[in-house]
């Protein structure tokens, strides 16, 4: 069995990206955490189609459902853990870095601006939006876990065993950087 990998950043910092890259190279499924949960969202009579849900009145109604009603993230996680525990997958997860003890766990790191300027870029909208938009979801997420599991998402990045700056590196430079070490830790 192949060690499962996942790969955990603030919003819009390229975990997607990455993921996708590293599936594809090593022969590991895919998973998002977010298309798991979108769907969680759809089964509670939201529309959460396109990449861009999150970002949306309805996206932030369900985050706000979640902040007052902790099942749905639960749920999602228990999901994440089993999938993960049965290896050969790379998974895109907010908080399965502090849930699962094997695996391989890399943290992508960037700074506000950089996430902005993605956003920006990915979903065609002003700088000033993307900024809100990556500040409040990575703040209310961070205030969701650490009530939740009792971990500072964001800041304990003791749990990782690789830890990228993306600051000033492509996305091709990431997947690179990523691939090395999962060939290492394999």
């Amino acid at each position: 069995m192949t060690k499962s990998i996942v790969i955990s950043g603030p919003p819009a910092v390229g975990k997607t990206t990455v993921a996708k890259g590293l599936a594809e190279e090593f022969q590991l499924q895919y998973l998002s955490g977010g298309d798991v949960l979108k769907a969680m969202a759809k089964e509670q009579g939201f529309d959460s189609d396109g990449d861009d849900w999150w970002d949306t009145e309805d996206g932030m109604k369900f985050l706000k459902q979640r902040e007052e009603n902790s099942e749905f993230d639960k749920k999602l996680d228990e999901k994440l853990m089993a999938l993960f525990d049965q290896g050969s997958m790379v998974i895109t997860s907010y908080t399965l870095p502090w849930l699962v003890k094997n695996g391989i766990k890399i943290w992508l790191e960037g700074s506000h601006a950089s996430s902005t300027k993605r956003m920006q870029s990915r979903d065609n909208m002003s700088s000033e939006e993307a900024y809100e938009i990556t500040k409040r979801r990575f703040d209310r997420n961070k205030a969701l876990y650490k009530k939740l599991y009792n971990f500072d998402f964001g800041d304990d990045t003791s749990v990782f065993d690789l830890i990228i700056n993306t600051d000033h590196l492509t996305a091709q430079q990431v997947i690179d950087v990523t691939k090395e070490t999962v060939r290492k830790l394999q």
